[in-house]
């Protein structure tokens, strides 16, 4: 009860963006515009000044990334073998292993476990992000441009490239460390317009999850319930397993890690199976469901990390 007292505001932040989409206050063109602030500058802001006050070290350790990998890609496989059982093709398995594996690190989980568990957990919840978007981001477009015939080997390497490239959390992680290791003092003005625009970005971050919730159905509540129980129990658990009994990732980083893992469903997942016309309300479904249940697992995963 004491860990849900310390998670129920984050969720309530959520609830009220979902209200307000629901009553017609924040229509679809509103939460687009405060999910790009978040996205470009706000939450930009807060992961470059993270990363620019933190060593190399700090989000580069290679245990932590092969713990990481080595579980999520566990769960991906698995989702990946149900997928191709149930006769799905190519590109719709991976948008499926992709709601199976793919938290919402940028939007809920820097700014809530930043908070909860402290700046430490700042490096681990980055070392978490830049695999999901460098790996699996780039992963999707692979699978997906592969299974319609979309071009050699290096058209579809160089349409990633410009993707990353094109991320502003890839961007802003990089810059923060290019900052941090040339060893350059943030000067106060600049530091402060990082603070305040920085702040804004858990609240907007929440509330924009929350509003974009208001529109998603819960269409084939099966398959979203697997994918759902597989982003928020088994990943998690096979993190777990990989960080505590075979990687022996030093525990409070191993803890993050499970924490992060056990995210609901990441936003992205939707938008880029719209974009490419591939399940969309499969993904809209896992979405809301895992996003309605994490109130109460990543409450109880916390609560056991804690």
């Amino acid at each position: 009860m004491d860990v849900l007292a310390q998670t129920l505001p984050f969720f309530a932040l959520i609830g009220l963006g979902y209200g307000a989409g629901r009553t017609g206050m924040f229509d679809a063109r509103a939460t687009a515009a405060l999910t790009a602030f978040v996205f470009y500058f706000a939450l930009s802001a807060l992961l470059f000044r993270f990363t620019a006050g933190l060593d190399l070290g700090d989000v580069l350790s290679v245990d932590f990334m092969a713990a990481y990998l080595a579980g999520t890609l566990a769960i991906y496989g698995l989702a990946t073998l149900v997928g191709i059982w149930r006769g799905r093709g190519m590109a719709e398995t991976a948008v499926e292993a992709q709601c199976a594996v793919i938290g919402n690190v940028g939007f809920l989980g820097i700014p809530m476990l930043g908070q909860l568990l402290g700046d430490a957990a700042v490096g681990p919840v980055l070392q978490v992000l830049v695999v999901d978007l460098i790996v699996f981001g780039s992963l999707i477009v692979i699978l997906i441009t592969w299974s319609r015939g979309g071009g050699s080997p290096g058209a579809v390497l160089g349409k990633v490239a410009r993707g990353l490239l094109k991320n502003p959390m890839i961007v802003s992680i990089a810059l923060g460390l290019v900052w941090s290791g040339l060893a350059l003092p943030i000067p106060g003005p600049a530091d402060d317009f990082l603070r305040i625009l920085g702040n804004a970005a858990t609240p907007g971050a929440l509330f924009a999850i929350g509003a974009s919730l208001a529109d998603k159905s819960a269409e084939r509540l099966s398959v979203a319930g697997w994918l759902s129980f597989c982003k928020l129990v088994l990943h998690p658990a096979a993190v777990a397993a990989m960080a505590f009994w075979v990687f022996a990732v030093e525990p409070f980083s191993a803890g993050v890690m499970v924490a992060a893992a056990a995210l609901p469903v990441a936003g992205n997942v939707f938008i880029l199976a719209q974009s490419y016309a591939v399940a969309p309300q499969r993904a809209s479904a896992a979405i809301l469901i895992s996003t309605a249940v994490s109130v109460a697992t990543v409450t109880a995963v916390l609560a056991w990390l804690v």
